[in-house]
C-alpha cells in the first residue's frame, strides 16, 4: 500500500497552509478601519449607515451628514470592533481611531450620566441635548433640553461596554476624559437602579429608594385596548434592557473586581425572581408597572407573558449562578423551562406574547392593531411568532454542564491547540470579510455603507488574527 503524505500525519492544529494569511487580514483591517476614519467619522464617531460616498449619516429616526449613532450599529459597537482589531494587531493607527470613537461618546453623554439613542454635533441641534460636560462647568438645570439616558435596544449599555473596555488599555490608564466618563456613566446605572433590582427602560437621576418591593402577580383586568400611558419608568427586560445591563456589570465586575458591581448583579437577579409570574404562567413578562403587574407598552405590546424575554431572563439568572454559587438563581428556570414546553405553537414556534392566565397566544390585526387570537393578518415590522427551540436547546445544554467546567470555559482558549482550534472557526468568515472589501475599503450592502456589515466582519477577521497569533502558528 502506497504511504500517506507526511502532511496528513501531522497533528489536525498544526495545519494553517489552507488558512488565509494574517498580515493580509491584518491589511485589510487597517484598510477598512481608514477609510471608516477619514470618510465617515463625525467627531470620532459613526453612524449606523451612510451611502455609498459617506456623506449622509442615518440613524434609526432620520439622517443627517452631523449624526452618529449610539445604538448598535454605529459609535458604540464600531468602536469596540476597531478596539479589538488594536488589541488583535497592536496597530498604533486602530488605538488612536478607537480613542476618536470613545471620545465622540464623552462629547454626547448626557448630564444624567448615560446616552440619547443618537447624537446631532450641528451646532444647532447639539442645543436640544443637556450635556455631561455643560452639567459639570455649572449648567445644572435641564429645562426642555434632552437628558434621559435610554437603555432600550443596549444603547446606554453599549457606549458603557465600549469605555470599560478602552479605559484598560494601559495606554489610558491617566486619560482623565475617558476615565471620568466611565465612571460617572457606571455611577448614574448603579444608582438608576430600582429598589426591586430591576430598571426602567430610561432614566434621568437615581431611583427612589423608597419605592416597595413587591413580587409580581396577575392584575384583576387589564385593557384589550391600548391605553397610551408613559411606559419609559416601567422595569423592563424588552429589547434586552436587563440583559444588556448584566452582561455589562459581568465585565465590569470581571475586570474591575468592584464589589458594587457584584452587589448589582445579585440585586438583579433577585428581580428576576421576584418578576417571574406565579403558575399557571411561572415565566417573565416584556415590562412591569409600579405593582408589578405586566402592563402596556407600545400598541402591539400588550400586558403579557413572553417568550423572548423570559429566555434571557433565565440566561441572566444561569450566569449569575456560574458567577456566585447560588443555587437560588436557578430555582426559577426549571418552572419556566415546562412552561415553555406546553406553550409551544402548533408548527413548533413560540408566539411573542400569551394572554396572562390562560395562557392563549395573543396577535394583533394588521393595521388596525385589535388584539386577537388569530395569526392570520399580522403586522409585519415585528416579530409575533419566533422559532426560539434551537436557543432553548443551547440553554438546556448549557444548563446540563457543570459550573468548574463552564468557568473554565470563560476564561476562553488557554493552549496553542485551543487557539487554533478558534482560528479555523473563524477563517472562513474572517476570508469572506477580506474578499468582500471593495477596493475604497468599505463594505457595501444595498449599495450603502453598513455599521453592522463592518463590525461583524472587522470582529470576524480581529478574532481570526488574535488566534493566529497566539496559536503559534
Amino acid at each position: 500500500m502506497r504511504s500517506l503524505p507526511f502532511l496528513v500525519l501531522l497533528p489536525s492544529f498544526a495545519l494553517a497552509a489552507d488558512l488565509p494569511d494574517v498580515a493580509e487580514v491584518t491589511a485589510a483591517m487597517k484598510k477598512a478601519v481608514t477609510y471608516a476614519h477619514t470618510h465617515l467619522a463625525r467627531e470620532g464617531g459613526y453612524a449606523s449607515s451612510y451611502d455609498k460616498e459617506g456623506k449622509i449619516g442615518e440613524v434609526e429616526h432620520g439622517k443627517s451628514p452631523t449624526i452618529i449613532s449610539i445604538q448598535p450599529p454605529g459609535t458604540t459597537t464600531m468602536g469596540q470592533a476597531i478596539l479589538r482589531a488594536y488589541q488583535a494587531t497592536g496597530d498604533e493607527v486602530l488605538l488612536k481611531v478607537a480613542r476618536d470613537a470613545a471620545g465622540a461618546l464623552i462629547k454626547s453623554q448626557l448630564a444624567s450620566g448615560g446616552w440619547d439613542s443618537d447624537f446631532d454635533f450641528d451646532p444647532e441641534k447639539m442645543k436640544r441635548y443637556h450635556l455631561r460636560s455643560q452639567f459639570d462647568a455649572g449648567d445644572k438645570e435641564t429645562g426642555k433640553r434632552r437628558n434621559h439616558s435610554t437603555l432600550d435596544d443596549n444603547k446606554t449599555q453599549s457606549a458603557m461596554h465600549f469605555l470599560l473596555e478602552i479605559s484598560h488599555v494601559p495606554a489610558f490608564k491617566d486619560d482623565a476624559p475617558l476615565q471620568n466618563a466611565k465612571k460617572v456613566a457606571f455611577d448614574a446605572l448603579l444608582a438608576a437602579q430600582r429598589s426591586a433590582g430591576g430598571w426602567p427602560q430610561q432614566f434621568n437621576g437615581p431611583a427612589d429608594p423608597s419605592a416597595p418591593v413587591l413580587k409580581a402577580s396577575y392584575p384583576e383586568t387589564w385593557s384589550r385596548t391600548f391605553p397610551k400611558l408613559n411606559y419609559v419608568g416601567y422595569q423592563t427586560l424588552n429589547d434586552g434592557n436587563l440583559s444588556e445591563i448584566a452582561k455589562v456589570l459581568f465585565r465590569a465586575y470581571e475586570l474591575e473586581k468592584d464589589e458594587r458591581y457584584l452587589a448589582s448583579l445579585k440585586k438583579l437577579g433577585d428581580f428576576f425572581i421576584l418578576a417571574q409570574m406565579p403558575e399557571p404562567q411561572p415565566t417573565w413578562a416584556m415590562q412591569y408597572d409600579d405593582s408589578m403587574h405586566p402592563a402596556w407598552a407600545r400598541k402591539f405590546e400588550p400586558p403579557s407573558v413572553t417568550a423572548y424575554e423570559s429566555l434571557e431572563a433565565m440566561e441572566t439568572l444561569h450566569q449569575l449562578w456560574v458567577l456566585t454559587g447560588e443555587d437560588k438563581y436557578l430555582a426559577p428556570i426549571q418552572p419556566a423551562l415546562a412552561w415553555f414546553e406546553r406553550s409551544k405553537l402548533p408548527d413548533g414556534s413560540y408566539a411573542r406574547f400569551y394572554e396572562l392566565k390562560t395562557n392563549k397566544p395573543l396577535f394583533f390585526v394588521k393595521d388596525t392593531y385589535e388584539l386577537t387570537y388569530d395569526d392570520s393578518n399580522l403586522p409585519t415590522h415585528y416579530s409575533f411568532k419566533d422559532d426560539r427551540q434551537d436557543d432553548i436547546d443551547q440553554f438546556k445544554k448549557k444548563l446540563s454542564q457543570d459550573r468548574e467546567e463552564l468557568l473554565r470555559k470563560l476564561g476562553g482558549p488557554q493552549t496553542p491547540k485551543e487557539w487554533m482550534s478558534r482560528a479555523k472557526g473563524a477563517a472562513d468568515k474572517a476570508r469572506r470579510a477580506v474578499e468582500s472589501l471593495d477596493s475604497e475599503g468599505r463594505w457595501l450592502k444595498n449599495d450603502e455603507i453598513d455599521g453592522a456589515e463592518f463590525t461583524k466582519n472587522l470582529n470576524a477577521m480581529a478574532t481570526y488574527v488574535e488566534a493566529r497569533k497566539k496559536s503559534g502558528q
